[in-house]
């Protein structure tokens, strides 16, 4: 799939892969096979923004993965987000979507808001909003219809 499928037809909260389409290096090459991951990879797809214009500067539309987290006991210290613009000539697959009846949890509420959670139930939310900081988080949950006009790899999701 394109850059574009994805921006229009992957939900919020969707395991997306991109690949570049090399063959993979083997294990024993870190350095060629480090940079293969680059183009090469998934992630949780967090945010879509349309086209916007900052000044003089017109941006194109774009996504957002969340592609992993770093740290140790329990704290993140780098948490890795990819950004991919409509011209990608990267090839994306949906890998896995949002359960239905799970819940996301955005930071705040409008068109840029992020992902910032994922739930199993509306209760599981809550409770992960009482440790974490987010006082403007909007909740909001994964209906059927998301589903119903989908297009995946040129057929229409069941």
């Amino acid at each position: 799939m394109s850059a574009h499928t994805i921006l229009d037809n992957a939900p919020i909260g969707a395991i997306v892969a991109w690949s570049d389409a090399t063959p993979q290096p083997p294990a024993r090459f870190n350095k060629k096979l480090a940079v293969w991951r680059t183009s090469n990879s998934s992630g949780r797809l967090i945010r879509k923004q349309g086209a916007r214009g900052v000044g003089n500067i017109s941006l194109s539309a774009c996504f957002t993965l969340h592609e992993a987290d770093f740290g140790g006991g329990g704290v993140i210290a780098i948490r890795v987000h990819r950004t991919f613009s409509l011209d990608s000539r990267l090839q994306f697959t949906i890998v896995e979507r949002p359960v239905i009846g799970s819940v996301r949890v955005f930071d705040g509420p409008g068109d840029s808001a992020e992902l910032v959670h994922l739930a199993t139930d509306e209760a599981d939310a809550r409770e992960w909003l009482t440790r974490h900081g987010y006082p403007h988080a909007v909740l909001e949950h994964v209906m059927a219809d998301e589903f119903g006009t989908d297009i995946v790899e040129g057929r229409t999701a069941a």
